[in-house]
């Protein structure tokens, strides 16, 4: 399914929003559903981004059970693009050498690919590669679905900036937490540090997006965190 995804995304020239015409309501619940475990989302990399390039979820058949991240789909199976079946297949020559076909019957593209190696980000908890096709060099930015919602949520909770309700603050990374700033009672202008996340060897200030009281700090020091655990939760 990995391999299928790249090209796919090369190919979409559409909206990010997968829901033509929908509301933001109907946009937002539909990102929200449960997903398939072995979904992925997948983005062109900052490297070779145009802007307005839409992010795209792929995911295996409903009946394809068996079928692991990174294996080829049966014949006559076709991935679900953006909630969307898709006739799409990818012929591998080899470690790097392929061809994609998209359509059907009534007609098919073909085009000539070649795959790079895969790169982990361990920062960010995605996976980069490059693709050449029709000798147009792309790098893709591969991304487990969930993991590419929880870190949406995470995000629209560290950019609210109402004083209406409960400010949540979410882990956008995965880490462990090496220093705690705040305890609950405690009040605090926005910019003031929240605690201390340690990633990668680097240590990294979290800081509160608004003013307000601490309501209630869900962490420890030296706690492992991952994306989307909840930090602190202002008001």
């Amino acid at each position: 399914m990995a391999d299928v995804t790249p090209q796919k995304m090369v190919r979409t020239n559409g909206p990010a929003d997968p829901i033509p015409g929908a509301g933001a309501g109907a946009f937002e619940a539909a990102r929200e559903r449960s997903v398939d475990v072995r979904a992925v989302r997948v983005t062109v990399a900052p490297t070779t981004r145009i802007e307005g390039d839409p992010a795209i979820t792929v995911e295996p058949p409903p009946d394809a059970a068996s079928v692991l991240p990174g294996d080829p789909l049966p014949a006559g199976d076709d991935p679900i693009v953006d909630g969307t079946a898709v006739h799409a297949r990818l012929e591998r020559f080899g470690p790097q050498r392929a061809r994609l076909s998209l359509g059907d019957a009534l007609g098919v593209t073909r085009a000539p690919i070649v795959l790079g190696e895969l790169r982990v980000d361990r920062a960010r908890g995605t996976t980069v590669r490059e693709v050449v096709v029709h000798g147009w060099r792309i790098d893709v930015e591969i991304e487990s679905e969930r993991r590419a919602l929880l870190r949406e949520r995470a995000r629209r909770g560290a950019g609210a900036q109402s004083h209406g309700g409960p400010l949540e603050v979410h882990a956008i990374i995965p880490g462990r937490v090496v220093a705690i700033s705040v305890k609950p009672g405690d009040t605090i202008d926005a910019g003031g540090q929240l605690l201390v996340v340690e990633a990668m060897k680097m240590q990294n200030e979290l800081r509160a997006p608004r003013e307000g009281t601490i309501e209630r700090v869900g962490v420890a020091v030296g706690q492992t965190i991952e994306v989307g655990d909840l930090l602190v939760v202002i008001t």
